[in-house]
């Protein structure tokens, strides 16, 4: 490779870590600001149960209506001593039946049980038909309108306009960004070595780790 070529490179890589650290940032800032509006938020039973946790920070309109990707996200999940370093993932495809107008959305995935944890170790997937999911209930003590509990195995919300609520993803497709996982890591790693806690949580992810910690904490029953 000629020297033009390998700066070419060098400058490409520093951009896409550059963004997947916004991206980081942007999700931990969507977690805050959603706790900080506690009979408005997750139910403290979700965030005891939770076995992973994902945020897609930021999708656009331009995005549905092009029907090309929706967005790019992160997920963690909890381990023996903690949460994991984060994956990354895309979420694309699906006829989401809501209009997000011209302002900007955030997506939280969280999945409830091990099936749940499972499907985010696949490299593809999608919500609703491999992966049971529902609509995901709103308030620290809010009682599921849904049989969430015996049925869904990831429950999602949508936050737009300050508005945070659950959405139907049925029909979208989650698949994991081996390109950006490959310019945060600098080098190649599973997604099971990352979401089962094998690799070590790195300085510019423990922000959005330690933030996912503070809420989702588990049940002392």
């Amino acid at each position: 490779m000629c020297v033009a070529g390998a700066l070419s490179m060098t400058a490409f890589a520093a951009s896409g870590k550059a963004n997947i650290d916004e991206r980081l940032e942007n999700a931990k800032t969507t977690l805050d600001q959603i706790m900080r509006t506690p009979d408005k938020s997750i139910p403290s039973s979700i965030l005891q149960q939770a076995t992973c946790v994902g945020v897609i920070p930021g999708l656009k309109k331009g995005a549905f209506v092009l029907g090309a990707e929706y967005g790019r996200g992160v997920v963690t999940c909890r381990t023996g001593h903690g949460w994991s370093a984060p994956s990354f993932i895309t979420l694309g495809g699906g006829s989401f039946g809501f209009q997000i107008g011209g302002q900007s959305t955030d997506l939280v995935l969280v999945a409830v049980n091990e099936k749940g944890f499972q499907d985010l170790l696949k490299n593809k997937f999608k919500i609703g038909g491999d992966a049971a999911a529902s609509a995901g209930p709103v308030g620290r003590n809010a009682q599921a309108s849904t049989d969430w509990k015996l049925n869904a195995e990831l429950l999602t919300w949508s936050r737009s306009k300050g508005l945070f609520a659950g959405i139907d993803l049925n029909g979208a497709g989650i698949s994991q960004s081996d390109d950006d996982t490959m310019a945060f890591y600098g080098s190649e790693h599973s997604t099971e070595q990352i979401l089962k806690g094998n690799v070590p949580v790195p300085e510019d992810a423990k922000p959005f780790v330690r933030t996912v910690a503070k809420y989702f904490v588990a049940s002392q029953q």
